[in-house]
């Protein structure tokens, strides 16, 4: 069996090394976070003092942190997986982060004799604790069927989109996606509150029919019951958002619904909220609306 690494013990991270520990694979682990290090820990997983000591002892090296600086550093800083990542490893970056910037990690992991697949996921906390993931990858076929075993136990739906990158350019389209249907929802339970309308009934009603998403289903009862404790951060989610409007303005394309999604975000970050789950853009809203929604 595999000796696997994990890098990013975050809200996402420590569920997903969970599903892996339960299935008997041994993992070594690393983040700064000595708290999260210990919770896994006492799962089972093996405490490593450095990205570079997890690259030395495992074969597959899965990265899970916030940013694309973040994974640089991770990979190619001073204790990084580059140090001490053996000839013929995998890396598998499931991070969220620039599909410009994957293929360039690749081609210098590459030149090492080492693999990579770009692997971001969709589904928040809930979908890592519950091995419900999306996972969106890129990267070599056949490396992608090698490490497919190991996507297995932590999603469901598990799809390769094409060569490095484009795991990631799918997830940016996944994230405009997400936050335009949250803004969608957002209105429509702000409209049928402020009309007279019980939204909780509103809600129910639309979620049979073609409104129906799961951002109405679970996002639209977090707006409702004003639960926004973070399953996915509004600083991640405008982060997703920036490299959607960098990657459209080189292609030279307009992506109007998603630039009105990052002002409604900026409107909740300046009320404090960048750390609120993205759900609490439905705030601005109601600002707009001098009406809350509950």
């Amino acid at each position: 069996m595999a000796q696997l690494g994990f890098i990013g013990l975050g809200i996402m991270g420590r569920p997903m090394i969970g599903h892996l520990l339960a299935a008997g694979n041994k993992v070594n682990v690393y983040d700064v976070n000595t708290e999260a290090v210990k919770e896994v820990v006492a799962k089972g997983a093996v405490a490593k003092a450095s990205s570079k000591d997890v690259a030395s002892v495992s074969d597959v090296i899965i990265v899970m942190v916030p940013d694309t600086p973040d994974v640089e550093e991770v990979l190619f800083g001073k204790d990084g997986v580059a140090k001490g990542v053996k000839s013929g490893s995998i890396v598998v970056d499931m991070s969220s982060i620039s599909p410009i910037a994957t293929k360039e990690f690749a081609g210098k992991l590459e030149a090492m004799g080492v693999e990579m697949l770009d692997a971001p996921v969709s589904g928040g906390q809930v979908g890592a604790e519950k091995a419900i993931l999306s996972i969106m990858v890129g990267g070599k076929p056949e490396i992608f069927e090698r490490i497919k075993p190991y996507f297995a136990l932590m999603g469901k739906n598990i799809v390769l989109i094409g060569d490095h990158g484009a795991g990631q350019t799918c997830k940016v389209a996944n994230q405009i996606a997400v936050a335009v249907n949250i803004i969608g929802t957002a209105e429509a339970l702000a409209f049928a509150s402020k009309a007279g309308a019980d939204p909780a009934k509103v809600r129910e009603a639309l979620m049979g029919g073609l409104a129906s998403s799961r951002i109405m289903e679970l996002h639209g009862e977090r707006m409702i019951k004003r639960t926004f404790q973070p399953g996915f951060r509004i600083r991640l989610h405008q982060k997703d958002l920036n490299l959607a409007l960098q990657s459209a303005r080189s292609l030279h394309m307009s992506i109007p619904a998603t630039a009105l999604a990052q002002e409604m975000f900026n409107a909740v970050a300046a009320r404090d909220g960048l750390d609120l789950d993205h759900s609490a853009m439905v705030l601005a809203i109601e600002e707009l609306a001098n009406h809350p929604v509950a």
